[in-house]
């Protein structure tokens, strides 16, 4: 397949919606920014309360935005026996059910429970003759992406779409409760009219995020430069004495394929399982598409120590680049570039024998939607990787259940989704709340905590805490004398993401495993980790994007990065062996990763473990901090069960135990 193949599913019109974005921005002194009281509904519509987001209130307001912006909308569908899909998706994947592993053909699963095709036509064709330009519709028929302006959404929607300041950004949503005509009311799930789904976010981070290059006038002058070590306690930096030392191991400039394969029990410490994977297929999920994704993962490959890609073991199906919609709110193609990079690599590591399709969206909304029925509609993959999430649970309601669909169709046709937990433990900075991130917190999906690692040179397996910096920086004092700004362990820098749900309800899996203090009738996230603190982190490769417009791209260059989004697919590639190895689909796999945990699996139990703590110079700002590890927010480790990992680190003999209860 073409390095840039675009998918069938994604319209033609995309081209010609952004032209009209493209256009609308540059007419956006001459249109009006004077928003239209919206009408009241008419009395044969029915409105959707559960479709107005969670931040569009009077206190987030900041204007109206222009009448003629260009605004991303997605109806859902109501299945039509959503208690019998739930009931379909526990059994197959429920040890001892009567139907555990039988999984239905994407074509079953679709006339079972799927909208009929009258229902999907006759809201098509509304949309339609209101002026709204459809972008993509799946096989499934769950839910249609179409794109409208302002005026014309709060026309057909009888809303006002108004801006709000959300996540650091202008948004816009509706204020009021969006409403269709009856008749196609019965089978809508719900109505997104709002921006929110374009803060959906690849979940990684790199030692250095979050510090600034100092002005000019004010050039680098560090008190010590710490270097990085290629395993843990091979170099070591002396700080101000804390937790009753001075001596302190350096980060790690990025583990190695052969020593994550050591740790994680893939092959003998010191070599590399080449097989791992064979006969698997692992497929990934992002925005976008990286144009030097090939290249850049056999240059890496031949300096890792793996095989490089055989022909036609990478595939991928993308939308043509002039296709690539809300750029700026999606962070660019550049700032998911490294997230693909990063997703590919990993599997690659860890599993170099499986094949591997990359499906990328042309946005981080709708677009990822339509990725993942492009994999679900003709089941393309049994292992799907997805490595982003939202800012918590700040989703309408009705949006929630319209995603929780897709898992649903997954999980009944033995596709496992593996989801990131989040990057920003809590959420409290974010929201003022803590929450876990969507999808993860989804009851049908596995998601993939942190932890760190300390490793040998060799992939020995050390230890591992959970992912949760706490940075307190190195100064001089008035005397010179080094010390440290403030107390230790210092002010949460970024972990784990993780939490009790407010939107899902306890699923059966979870009774008995997880504390009923911490799940209160919710389900919990997440449900197993890997390996995921930048400081401990996974050296990868690529040459970045550096130009959006038409995607040039830099000198290849190595990287540490680090996330839940490199515990994600570390996972995915875990099981991906497991699966190799056995000759078994697992599909989704809470119920039999909680099964064999409380059979007393081989998953590593993450407790905390003492203050561990290592040293880092920052190459951006120059400023050098003690890391403390294992400080989550108000997320903790704790034996057995926890927020922050799961029921523990996944190990390849623990994915052998998930595989082997099929």
């Amino acid at each position: 397949m073409p390095e840039h193949q675009r998918s069938p599913r994604v319209s033609l019109r995309l081209f010609a919606v952004a032209a009209a974005v493209t256009c609308a921005a540059g007419l956006g002194t001459a249109a009006s920014a004077v928003a239209s009281p919206p009408s009241p509904p008419p009395s044969h519509s029915k409105t959707y309360p559960g479709s107005v987001p969670p931040w569009a209130g009077s206190r987030t307001k900041t204007g109206n935005p222009l009448s003629n912006t260009t605004v991303e909308g997605e109806i859902y569908f109501n299945l039509r026996d959503l208690a019998g899909a739930k009931a379909t998706a526990d059994g197959v994947s429920t040890p001892g059910s009567a139907a555990y592993g039988q999984y239905l053909a994407p074509q079953q699963w679709i006339d079972t429970y799927a909208p009929t095709q009258a229902t999907f036509d006759a809201t098509v064709n509304w949309l339609k003759s209101q002026g709204m330009t459809i972008t993509g519709t799946p096989q499934s028929r769950l839910y249609v992406v179409f794109r409208g302006t302002v005026a014309q959404i709060n026309a057909a929607f009888s809303t006002s779409e108004q801006n709000y300041s959300f996540g650091g950004q202008t948004l816009i949503g509706p204020a009021t409760a969006p409403s269709v005509p009856a008749d196609l009311g019965d089978a809508i799930q719900g109505v997104s009219v709002d921006q929110g789904k374009l803060l959906t976010h690849p979940t990684n981070a790199t030692p250095n995020s979050g510090e600034a290059a100092p002005a000019a006038s004010k050039p680098i002058q560090p008190p010590l430069s710490v270097p990085c070590s290629d395993y843990w306690g091979q170099k070591t930096a002396t700080l101000p004495k804390a937790y009753g030392t001075t001596s302190f191991p350096t980060y790690i400039c990025g583990y190695t394929p052969t020593q994550l394969q050591g740790a994680y029990g893939i092959s003998p410490a010191g070599t590399v399982n080449a097989a791992a994977g064979a006969g698997q297929k692992v497929a990934i999920i992002d925005a976008y598409a990286s144009p030097t994704i090939v290249q850049d993962t056999n240059t890496w490959s031949a300096a890792s120590g793996v095989p490089s890609l055989a022909a036609d073991q990478y595939q991928q199906i993308v939308p043509d680049s002039r296709m690539f919609l809300d750029k700026a709110l999606c962070q660019e193609p550049s700032g998911w570039q490294g997230e693909q990079t990063l997703d590919v690599e990993a599997v690659h590591g860890m599993a170099p024998a499986a094949n591997i399709l990359y499906v990328g969206g042309n946005n981080c909304g709708g677009g990822l939607d339509l990725a993942m029925s492009t994999i679900l509609d003709s089941h393309l993959a049994n292992i799907v990787s997805n490595s982003y999430g939202n800012v918590g649970e700040a989703l309408p309601a009705n949006t929630l259940m319209g995603e929780q669909n897709l898992h649903l169709q997954a999980a009944a046709e033995g596709i496992g989704l593996y989801f990131s937990s989040g990057d920003s433990g809590d959420e409290v900075a974010n929201l003022g709340y803590a929450s876990p991130d969507f999808a993860a917190s989804s009851p049908y999906v596995t998601a993939v905590g942190g932890t760190s690692l300390a490793a040998g040179q060799n992939g020995s397996y050390l230890f591992e805490t959970g992912w949760g910096t706490a940075r307190q920086r190195v100064v001089p004092d008035s005397t010179g004398q080094l010390v440290y700004a403030g107390s230790l362990p210092g002010p949460f820098h970024f972990g784990a993401g993780g939490g009790t749900s407010a939107v899902f309800a306890q699923p059966a899996y979870q009774a008995g495993t997880v504390p009923a203090s911490l799940a209160q009738g919710h389900r919990v996230s997440p449900d197993v980790s890997s390996l995921a603190d930048p400081y401990t982190g996974y050296r990868i490769g690529y040459s970045p994007i550096t130009n959006d417009n038409v995607l040039k791209t830099g000198s290849f260059a190595f990287e540490g990065i680090g996330g839940t989004s490199l515990a994600c697919p570390l996972t995915a590639a875990q099981m991906a062996v497991a699966q190799g190895a056995s000759g078994k689909v697992i599909g989704f796999a809470n119920p039999t990763i909680y099964a064999a945990a409380a059979a007393g699996g081989e998953q590593r139990d993450v407790a905390p473990a003492g203050e561990k703590a290592v040293a880092f110079s920052s190459t951006v700002s120059g400023n050098t901090y003690l890391i403390g590890m294992d400080h989550d927010s108000s997320l903790f480790t704790a034996p057995g069960y926890d927020d922050v990992t799961g029921v523990g680190s996944m190990t390849e003999g623990f994915a052998q135990q998930v595989a082997a209860l099929h």
